[in-house]
């Protein structure tokens, strides 16, 4: 089967998933099921029932059922994950442990685990357990040498300056957002908040990449896929989701234009050696260089090497040497005279991609 993109496609996930050819998505949210062991119905206090997980397509016979179907489902997306992109799972306490020791048996890196911290959560109506605030997710590379996107300095634009932490708090999804059925009832017991999706897919794709969910439901991944301007794949086995998914896509209307571009880490950035700098006149040999505050200089040489007093070496090597320390990065250690100011020389480097149109 080749990518048939944008579209949700109807059938049992593995044997979809199995059809799609190697190395074809970017990035692939999985929420499977939680394999929630429930016995007796679960009532409030006034004695009105808790419309819980029950379906069928949650029930397993045994752990090793449920092991056997993740290692099934795992094993065919990592087969059809590009070698730089990324998986993420989300469980409750129930699977995400198990779910977590597959994905590391299959071979793929966990990168992070983040917790979504749910600031409506359901009570524990009972009063024999801590409430069940939070799912676990887990973002796994596909292998310990795999460099997989991760728009970092995105991320920290989006909280305010710093980085952005492990614990995400986002309510659960309500109000419109949530999808009814005929009777007005919830139309899936699990469906995620697009928030929750958005910020996966910010983090961690580009647009134009292929967004797949082997576990569709009613299509919030492809629906934020959509937004975000990403390709999207999704696998869902009932017809009343794949119908709700469907015409819920059609009212989706993406972001574009300059609105949907985001600030681009600068790992992703093309590399720009020193040496490019003096070779073509930016800096020029025999030009001194300066720490922040004038307390060291350095001279450039041809090949674009330092040499201040016995040290010789890269930017990097002799700031490093002058610090005393293991490392030093020398694109905001070195400064050149900027009318009469000091500015750092990753200000010469970023007007010299600008100018190549590198970024």
């Amino acid at each position: 089967m080749d990518l048939n993109r944008n579209t949700i496609i109807q059938g049992e996930t593995v044997d979809i998933l199995s059809q799609l050819p190697d190395k074809s998505v970017d990035l692939i949210f999985a929420d499977p099921p939680y394999n929630l062991q429930l016995g007796e119905g679960l009532t409030r206090p006034d004695q009105s029932e808790v419309d819980g997980v029950t379906d069928h397509w949650d029930k397993f016979d045994s752990f090793d059922a449920y092991d056997l179907f993740t290692h099934q489902w795992m094993t065919e997306c990592r087969r059809v994950l590009k070698d730089t992109g990324s998986i993420w799972v989300i469980g409750s306490y129930h699977n995400i442990f198990r779910v977590g020791s597959v994905l590391q048996n299959e071979g793929f890196w966990i990168q992070n685990d983040v917790i979504w911290l749910k600031s409506n959560p359901m009570p524990n109506f009972k009063g024999t357990r801590f409430q069940n605030a939070h799912e676990t997710l887990i973002w796994a590379a596909k292998s310990e040498k795999s460099r997989p996107t991760f728009n970092y300095d995105a991320l920290k634009a989006f909280n305010d300056d710093k980085q952005m932490r492990s614990d995400w708090l986002i309510p659960l999804c309500t109000g419109a957002e949530r999808l009814k059925d005929k009777t007005g009832k919830k139309a899936h017991p699990t469906q995620k908040p697009e928030a929750l999706l958005k910020r996966v897919l910010l983090a961690t794709s580009n647009p134009g990449d292929v967004v797949l969910d082997p576990f569709s439901g009613t299509g919030t991944t492809s629906a934020a896929a959509k937004m975000l301007g990403r390709d999207y794949v999704g696998i869902e086995r009932d017809p009343n989701y794949v119908r709700l998914s469907r015409a819920r896509l059609k009212a989706v209307k993406p972001i574009d234009g300059d609105a949907l571009s985001t600030i681009q880490s600068k790992r992703a950035l093309p590399r720009v050696p020193f040496g490019a700098l003096v070779e073509n006149g930016w800096l020029k040999p025999g030009e001194r260089l300066f720490s922040a505050k004038r307390k060291h200089e350095a001279r450039i040489r041809v090949d674009g090497s330092l040499v201040a007093g016995d040290a010789k070496g890269s930017i990097h090597r002799v700031g490093a040497h002058i610090m005393q320390a293991p490392s030093c990065n020398g694109w905001t250690f070195w400064h050149y005279e900027n009318s009469g100011d000091l500015a750092p020389i990753d200000l010469l480097r970023r007007q010299y991609r600008d100018k190549m149109g590198l970024n």
